[in-house]
């Protein structure tokens, strides 16, 4: 994704772009204006809808009258997952040559999930109160010290211990479940702007995808009903892995529509 953004400009014109602007902006927007029956909507052909959404500039960052709105918090977004990925991956691959490095492997695996849920709260809340500057500075100080002291404490030979499993999972619930205080508080501020709406679906599919692999790494299903038969394939930590690249994919969807429409609104002075 973040090789794509880079290459792709700032027009939109990219395979991956077009994908944002016709299904992930597009169909959603389409189908919510449809459903406004108290505006008059209902004498407009939906096909109308669709045009306007997937051929207009969205995508566009360099639309005529659109404040310049600034990238890093989603190039921030895209950095803490590749970190998460690279430091699961090295420690699936490294982890097994000693008791010593496999502690110290899996202890950067935890790391590097607090990492990834700390960079995903930037973007949303960056951009959803963009014109609020105290309210963002709030949660991103706040997501960022619980992030701090949750590295900090993962990090402690003693919790990386099976024995913690629990806690280290609701330790990534907790942090994660924080997010509900500056989503309902988007809600509230922006509730007629549909855009928001989108993006805050795409945000509770991203918890319930995350949940159910969450319950997969913790319930040991299916292993627990047939031991040794998924070994090489099929596991539950191969399954919570799915569901996390899932939940990644998803979230970054909804800061691709929450970036267009902050892109898209009037300035704020």
């Amino acid at each position: 994704m973040a090789v794509v953004s880079l290459t792709e400009g700032t027009k939109g014109g990219g395979p991956v772009s077009s994908f944002f602007r016709s299904t992930i902006i597009a169909t959603p927007l389409m189908t919510m204006l449809t459903m406004d029956r108290n505006n008059g909507s209902n004498n407009v052909n939906p096909g109308e809808h669709y045009r306007h959404f997937s051929e207009s500039s969205l995508l566009d960052t360099s639309t005529e009258g659109a404040e310049l709105v600034p990238m890093w918090p989603w190039f921030l977004f895209l950095a803490g997952a590749m970190c998460c990925l690279v430091f699961s991956s090295v420690s699936h691959l490294l982890a097994c040559h000693s008791n010593h490095l496999s502690r110290f492997f899996w202890r950067l695996d935890y790391a590097g999930i607090s990492i990834m849920i700390v960079c995903s709260y930037y973007a949303p809340v960056y951009y959803s109160f963009y014109c609020h500057p105290l309210s963002s500075l709030l949660y991103l100080t706040s997501i960022t010290i619980l992030g701090v002291l949750a590295i900090i404490t993962l990090l402690t030979p003693a919790l990386s211990s099976p024995h913690f499993r629990v806690f280290r999972v609701s330790l990534f619930l907790g942090m994660g479940f924080t997010g509900l205080i500056p989503a309902v508080h988007a809600a509230a501020l922006f509730l007629d702007h549909p855009q928001v709406l989108v993006a805050l679906g795409y945000e509770i599919l991203m918890g319930i995808l995350y949940a159910i692999g969450v319950w997969f790494y913790v319930s040991r299903v299916p292993e627990r009903w047939k031991p040794g038969f998924f070994d090489l394939a099929g596991h539950s930590h191969q399954i919570f892995h799915v569901f996390v690249v899932g939940g990644a994919l998803t979230h970054s969807a909804a800061i691709m529509v929450i970036l267009h429409w902050r892109q898209g609104m009037p300035t704020c002075f």
